[in-house]
């Protein structure tokens, strides 16, 4: 049995066109979820395990809509093996009921995996070379050192609320109390 899953992130989003797809693949029931695919539970994910049977397949219009991460995607071909259940994904032409398609998975999985390495790598690369060069990696401060030191003291000398501190320097309570941190640290 073929059963189909789709997802839509926005409520007011249509699933119709994966609806529509998934039926014309063969699918017997398709099951919809309305919500980001970051969101780990999924109701609709939930349905489908309990659906899914073996030697059954899950069809997906597209693999994204399964899983946001080559982890969350590698997990659930995990969890289908293991109980004999075939994935197929329309649109990137993958059925892991072929050894191609089993392949073509991997080898797309290998790819997004190799992918978020080197970018990772030209980061690290790129923030290094700025660190030999002086420069710190994140946002600039929000007030500059003079500033800094007079916001500390007021806050040290407790002659003012700190919702006045932030008002008068134009700055935000976390950001005042990163710069606390920030001096507490230098101190020890």
């Amino acid at each position: 049995m073929k059963i189909g899953y789709a997802r839509v992130f926005i409520l007011d989003q249509n699933p119709d066109m994966q609806r529509d797809e998934l039926e014309k693949a063969g699918c017997e029931e398709v099951i919809v979820d309305r919500v980001s695919g970051t969101v780990a539970s999924r109701p609709g994910l939930e349905k489908v395990k309990g659906l899914l049977r073996k030697r059954d397949t899950l069809v997906v219009w597209r693999l994204d809509r399964l899983g946001r991460s080559l982890r969350d995607l590698s997990e659930w071909v995990q969890w289908l093996e293991g109980r004999d259940v075939a994935l197929q994904s329309l649109k990137e032409a993958i059925d892991t009921t072929t050894p191609t398609g089993k392949l073509t998975f991997h080898l797309f999985g290998a790819l997004a995996q190799f992918e978020r390495d080197l970018i990772r790598e030209r980061t690290q690369a790129g923030l290094e070379a700025a660190r030999a060069r002086g420069r710190s990696g994140g946002r600039r401060k929000a007030l500059d050192p003079d500033k800094r030191t007079l916001a500390l003291d007021l806050y040290r000398k407790k002659e003012m609320s700190v919702s006045k501190i932030c008002e008068v320097m134009g700055i935000s309570k976390p950001t005042l109390y990163s710069y606390v941190r920030e001096s507490q640290k230098t101190a020890d």
